[in-house]
């Protein structure tokens, strides 16, 4: 029996939430109880994982609880380990994940209000968790599950002040079966606690990563009642976005006197402790003074590396801890072997504008349509439109999200991003007939601040010369049928490409590919997205858990938008940096 009074109970004893959050979905299912037992050995008690909507209802209605979106089987996993968890179940989660976990076919409605109490939404939200927690009632403390707490919305403060709509959503969880208790996580700084808090139907936890008496203080003086005092988001790393010098680290000796002195005053939950890995497309982005799109590792400096290694913060919480329990830590399991399979060469290579029809069924209208119109989550999508005759131009994109490239007769013209969109283009157009060929990459919806509601991905419009084109055929590139690819086709330099590769292993193990020389775009292994690179850095190389190779032929398709193609590509078991 858990309870919360002045401070945590079970079984009407006191106890010391001591949590990591493990996010089963940057995890492969096969390294769930890896992640899990090395949870426990660093002295955990709990685990916390966020549950994102657009990963389990990805189309309006389609629903996914398999394979890796089985969140059952993880938090079944937790419970045989003798594991609490706490479980974030949406609407939104932030998480450096895609659009925050909303789900983009939200932003078909024009009128759409995102994470407020206007109908139409909470329509969505209530058709959702009538689903959702079929799948999580059953596993509660109350019914003999190990679910001892769960967030309703998340750090809301941060975001709007609509107690409405923080109401509605507390109450749809109650009417689908949800009985134990409910807490909130905030900031504690300026209006985030008020904003975000409903103190009389949950508790309120606060997130932070450094001055914990500092915060805690303020959470206790916010609350007119003794309360367990809880940092439910720890910040004991960062995540890192393109184009930045070098992955976040941050100073584990200090953390680890921070640690102490939560665990003194109150109760934690780690922000991350494993962080894993932002598969296919599912990275979230931030825009600050620029957008900022977060890379595919989510290591996020963890305790646990991406790639499952115990590290040296790891071992200095670990000491903290043992200081808070009572009998030895357990053991730690054995790491997960690595392989240095060499370098392969290429043995096909084609280009993505002679795969179009292989790929995507053409939509043509008379003006262009985004993502979201076409019933498009992620990836790509190319605006074909005849420009007409010889002349000179002057080409202008109309809210272009995120990136996009422009070929005329498919030769390069531009290539624009972010602030750049916008910027008048002045070329010529040489032939009779000019076609023009616009390949837009949704690098990720933003998933933090004010921004949220504004990302719809595509383009709006082209301005040329003196007005807007009409006519326009949409192929979209969510590329989750990279199988159709037909290698037969021709293939010219300095296009959109595809390069095919085999890779023979006689035994699956962790490995990394090794990406330094390629432009820009994504890499598949036997059908499965492992992520995006980029130039740009700071990562170079991607890891390939062992589950998604198999003994034998290893199909890897590298799909590259700059035109940076390599004829080898290396597998490495030196991880991207040291940790």
């Amino acid at each position: 029996m858990f309870e919360i009074k002045e401070d945590f109970y079970w079984n009407g004893k006191s106890i010391k939430i001591i949590s990591g959050s493990i996010h089963y979905f940057r995890v492969v299912p096969e390294y769930w109880e890896d992640r899990l037992q090395k949870l426990k050995a660093m002295g955990c008690n709990t685990v916390e994982t966020y549950v994102p909507w657009n990963f389990h209802e990805p189309k309006e209605g389609t629903f996914h609880f398999e394979g890796q979106h089985d969140i059952k089987r993880f938090i079944e996993i937790a419970n045989a380990l003798d594991l609490f968890v706490i479980v974030r179940p949406s609407p939104y989660i932030c998480a450096e994940w895609e659009f925050g976990g909303l789900p983009s076919w939200l932003l078909k409605d024009r009128n759409m209000k995102l994470r407020t109490a206007y109908p139409p939404f909470m329509e969505k939200v209530k058709n959702y968790f009538e689903r959702l927690f079929k799948e999580l009632v059953p596993l509660q403390f109350t019914q003999g599950g190990p679910i001892i707490m769960m967030q309703v919305e998340n750090e809301y403060g941060s975001y709007g002040a609509d107690k409405e709509y923080m109401n509605q959503v507390m109450d749809l969880m109650l009417e689908n079966g949800v009985d134990v208790p409910l807490v909130t996580s905030d900031g504690s700084w300026s209006d985030m606690l008020v904003n975000g808090t409903v103190v009389d139907r949950a508790l309120p936890t606060v997130n932070f990563g450094s001055k914990p008496k500092e915060h805690f203080d303020i959470l206790k003086n916010f609350v007119d009642r003794p309360i367990p005092l809880m940092v439910m988001e720890y910040w004991i790393g960062w995540f890192s976005a393109w184009g930045n010098d070098e992955y976040k680290q941050t100073d584990s000796a200090s953390q680890a006197e921070d640690l102490r002195d939560i665990l003194t005053m109150g109760h934690v939950n780690f922000y991350m402790f494993h962080g894993g890995t932002h598969f296919g497309f599912n990275n979230g982005s931030n825009y600050y003074d620029a957008f900022s799109p977060d890379i595919t590792s989510y290591d996020y400096d963890a305790p646990l590396s991406e790639w499952g290694d115990v590290t040296e913060k790891y071992r200095v919480f670990r000491d903290v801890i043992s200081d808070f329990v009572e009998g030895p830590l357990p053991e730690l399991p054995e790491p997960v072997k690595k392989a240095n399979y060499g370098t392969v060469t290429v043995k096909n290579r084609t280009s993505l504008f002679d795969n179009l029809t292989q790929l995507a069924r053409p939509v043509t209208t008379p003006y262009p349509l985004t993502m979201e119109d076409l019933d498009q989550d992620t990836g790509y999508i190319l605006y074909q439109h005849d420009l007409g005759g010889k002349r000179d131009v002057t080409l202008q994109l109309i809210n272009g999200n995120d990136r996009t490239k422009g070929y005329i007769n498919r030769e390069p013209v531009f290539t624009q991003y972010d602030k750049e969109v916008g910027s008048p283009i002045e070329t010529q157009l040489k032939e009779e007939s000019n076609e023009l060929m616009l390949l837009v990459e949704n690098m990720g919806r933003i998933n933090y601040g004010p921004r949220i509601p504004d990302q719809r991905k595509g383009i709006e419009n082209l301005h040329v010369n003196s007005g807007f084109r009409s006519e326009w055929t949409h192929y979209p590139l969510p590329l989750d049928n990279i199988e159709q690819v037909d290698f037969s086709r021709e293939f010219r330099e300095n296009e959109p490409s595809f390069s095919q590769f085999e890779l023979n292993v006689d035994e699956a193990n962790d490995t990394f590919i090794d990406m330094s020389g390629w432009g820009k775009g994504a890499v598949f292994i036997n059908g499965f997205n492992l992520g995006r690179y980029w130039e740009v850095g700071p990562q170079y190389k991607l890891y390939i858990p062992a589950p998604l190779l198999k003994e034998g032929i290893n199909d890897i398709v590298i799909f590259e938008t700059e035109g940076k193609v390599k004829e080898e590509i290396t597998f490495t078991d030196e991880p991207p940096y040291v940790r």
